[in-house]
């Protein structure tokens, strides 16, 4: 941007924007909380290294066990 006070030609950098924050961070939290909680079940069920290793790989993809039994469920209806 270019000013003239005077006959003095000044030139500032342009204004910096903002970024605009879209935001909705509530299901990462939702979903970090259901991750905790299917580690907990799933490791209490465990009896052997290889079945706990397998409970914390179940953790990360419990939603599609949750959609997988919700649509069984459904289906039997």
């Amino acid at each position: 941007m270019i000013t003239e006070e005077m006959g003095v030609q000044e030139q500032r950098p342009p204004e910096k924007q903002k970024p605009v924050a879209a935001g909705s961070g509530g299901g990462n939290a939702v979903y970090g909380i259901g991750m905790i909680g299917a580690w907990v079940h799933y490791y209490k069920r465990a009896s052997t290294t290889q079945e706990r290793i397998l409970a914390v790989l179940k953790g990360f993809v419990w939603p599609a066990f949750l959609v997988y039994e919700l649509l069984v469920f459904l289906e039997k209806k």
